[in-house]
């Protein structure tokens, strides 16, 4: 399906924008480096996201969406130009894929451009159409767009809109195509509206434009006035579905989001006008193209910041394929530069052979430009050189001709470069000087692509020694998944339990992590961390993960939407409940503390709060938990740490014995025991190839003890 607008649903979607004139511009950020998204305050309405993904579609959303906490240096730009303005106009550069949001505050009008066409552009005009800022700067055959350019709009395409008559019967009579290609293109409709078009005046597609009769202008002219009559004033939008079963499923799907999220992997098409080609059977009626853009591509522009984070992640990643090919490369292009430096360097010396072989010849050449030059000039053996047969060019900067030997008929032949202030014998001298740094070169290249091929070896070596043994090698990472941070491990179900490493971990736990429909949990003693049991988040089986992975070693995705017809995590079964707790008591001094159980409890997050009763205060990390809470007594410490591969990143997977068993075949129970956790961590790194910090990071706080299920010997 179709990802970008149309001139047609830029035109709609001007429309729709427009409802939204007086709204206030708050803040803007770039998620994603092909996303920017303005949020606008509405007076007296929720806060609406205006989100613009470059080069393809422009809709207002209403979606929860993460955001980096750094923002980009080009929101902070518009940050700093639009706070607080007020959108004041909204309109379409003709009928092109081009947007035009001015703004008004206290300083004048700011104008937003947002291109919707090849690899797209947000640009920021000042009052006289100054650019201040591109999203990226770009050069085009008539228009530059950079800082301090007057913006030029592309050149103007047909609208037709204002199309007459007469007008579209000289586009038809010029074209050399069929039908469907001249409206797509001459007539600017694009494919699906020049296909709408056409099944509504009842002609076929492949029909020559040039060869349409009078009957056939008429009807095509009227179905294209009642298209664009539609677009103009109707409104709402449609969307169609590939087969009746998704059809259902949308309708079965109700209010619910998540519902609603999984049913749109069945829509087929969408647009703003009805389209006679389509099965209206399959066709559902939504409130608004940006609704229909919404329940499309929603879901995905949505979570556009943590999919940056995680291609950061992949690419700082060591991945076995991606070195090895590196490697090979290397070798070629070193392959490559020994053929081409042994070659220039014999021809060098073939060259140097025949300057001395021509020793008579260039010695009367060299006399001779040296003579004219003394008594004319450098400017006029330039200009004569064209009528010599011998010299084919002149350098005055580098005092030096381009000359021609004589072939073995004493004719023009091998061209040399001749310094005119050098003997003949200096002038073969530097070409087999050139010669030797070249020989030097291919045997340095020799050299290097030895050590290239030894290294490619010992890695293939390493890589075979590794699968054998079941291990992984260990990424080398600048950046963390976020859970990384915290203390965090997996439920039966694969829902993420995440908890505060410290007191400020506990603060942004509570500040970030606890969203109205997770659980709050605490272990019941002084200083255990505060955590939160995540409704959405999780890790799930990965199908499609490709890349080296021993064998029984689970391949997982982190899922930002768990499949589950539960919406508040309150409602999940019990036995989940106690499993965080589980983890709760473990992530707490109770590990250390020789008991073999201990207590928690849950309640939910507007229970929880920093504010206290008058007179009293609260440290960093403390909170108050008021009302009823549910609590678990005797609860084991036991937790378990198996091995996967995590969005193609190694890594080791905390969690309860349930959870780690489910998604891991190699695992391992971790108890209180009397070893160190140290000696624990470097045991499994040895067996698994992970990191031991990454490993340490996943135990609990104190001594352990480990009864393997396949993680140390597999």
């Amino acid at each position: 399906m179709r990802d970008q607008s149309s001139s047609f649903d830029v035109a709609r979607m001007v429309t729709e924008l427009r409802s939204m004139l007086g709204s206030r511009a708050r803040k803007a950020y770039q998620p994603h480096y092909e996303q920017v998204v303005l949020r606008l305050n509405p007076k007296g309405e929720p806060s609406t996201d205006l989100v613009i993904v470059r080069g393809k579609r422009i809709y207002l959303s209403r979606r929860d969406r993460p955001m980096p906490s750094n923002p980009s240096q080009f929101s902070m730009f518009l940050r700093k130009h639009l706070a607080n303005s007020r959108l004041v106009e909204v309109e379409q550069v003709g009928f092109d894929r081009v947007i035009i949001l001015t703004f008004e505050h206290g300083g004048g009008r700011l104008k937003l451009v947002i291109e919707l066409f090849r690899d797209g552009n947000v640009i920021l005009l000042d009052a006289e159409g100054v650019i201040m800022q591109p999203l990226t700067h770009a050069k085009y055959a008539s228009r530059s767009l950079k800082r301090g350019e007057v913006y030029v709009p592309p050149p103007a395409t047909v609208d037709p809109r204002e199309l007459s008559r007469s007008g579209l019967d000289e586009l038809l009579d010029a074209s050399d195509s069929d039908l469907i290609r001249t409206l797509a293109a001459r007539v600017n409709l694009g494919r699906i509206y020049g296909n709408a078009v056409c099944a509504a005046a009842g002609l076929d597609l492949k029909l020559a434009a040039a060869e349409l009769d009078d009957g056939q202008r008429m009807a095509l002219s009227d179905s294209m006035a009642r298209l664009l009559s539609e677009l103009l004033q109707g409104n709402g939008a449609y969307i169609w579905f590939s087969d009746s079963e998704g059809l259902s499923a949308w309708h079965e799907a109700g209010d619910n989001p998540l519902a609603l999220d999984s049913a749109s992997a069945g829509i087929d098409e969408f647009s703003p006008i009805i389209l006679p080609f389509k099965d209206e059977e399959l066709a559902v009626g939504i409130d608004s193209l940006c609704a229909a853009f919404d329940a499309v591509f929603g879901a995905h522009d949505a979570i556009a910041y943590i999919r940056r984070e995680e291609e950061k992640l992949v690419a700082a990643g060591t991945d076995e394929a991606e070195q090895s090919a590196k490697l090979t490369r290397r070798a070629d292009q070193q392959r490559s530069a020994i053929e081409r430096f042994e070659t220039q360097a014999a021809l060098t010396q073939e060259l140097a052979k025949s300057v001395q072989d021509n020793w008579t010849h260039v010695d009367d050449l060299l006399s001779q430009v040296n003579g004219f030059i003394e008594s004319d000039s450098w400017q006029s053996l330039e200009a004569k050189s064209g009528e010599i047969i011998w010299i084919d060019g002149v350098d005055a900067a580098k005092r030096t001709i381009r000359a021609r030997l004589p072939d073995e008929d004493e004719e023009p032949g091998a061209s040399v470069t001749l310094h005119i202030e050098a003997t003949v014998h200096q002038n073969a001298q530097r070409y087999f000087e050139q010669a030797r740094t070249l020989k030097d070169k291919a045997k340095g290249a020799r050299v290097a692509l030895k050590k290239t091929e030894s290294a490619a070896a010992k890695r293939a070596a390493q890589h075979e020694k590794d699968a054998a043994a079941g291990r992984v090698r260990a990424a080398k990472r600048s950046r963390r998944f976020w859970f990384e941070k915290h203390r965090w491990g997996v439920l039966s179900d694969g829902r993420l339990f995440v908890g505060g490493r410290d007191a400020k971990g506990n603060d942004t736990i509570y500040r970030k992590f606890l969203k109205s429909t997770d659980l709050y949990f605490h272990a019941d003693l002084h200083g255990a961390p505060s955590c939160s049991l995540r409704l959405r988040d999780g890790l799930v089986i990965d199908t499609e993960q490709s890349g080296f992975r021993p064998e029984g070693v689970a391949a997982l995705r982190i899922a930002q939407e768990m499949e589950s017809e539960v919406e508040d995590a309150k409602d999940l079964a019990s036995e989940i409940c106690e499993e965080g707790a589980q983890l709760a008591v473990c992530w707490s001094r109770a590990w250390g503390s020789g008991g073999a159980a201990a207590t928690a409890f849950h309640a939910r997050p507007t229970q929880v709060s920093k504010k206290t009763e008058s007179g009293e205060s609260l440290g960093r990390g403390s909170f108050v938990v008021r009302g009823q809470r549910t609590w678990y007594r005797d609860v084991k410490m036991e937790l378990a740490i198996g091995f996967g591969i995590v969005n193609g990143i190694p890594l080791p997977i905390p969690g309860t014995s349930a959870g780690v068993s489910n998604l891991c075949r190699r695992w391992a129970i971790i108890t209180p025991g009397r070893e160190k956790k140290e000696t624990i961590a470097n045991r499994i790194a040895k067996a698994t190839g992970l990191s031991q910090d990454d490993v340490l990071s996943a135990l609990p706080p104190g001594n352990c003890a480990l009864d393997d299920h396949g993680l140390i010997k597999p």
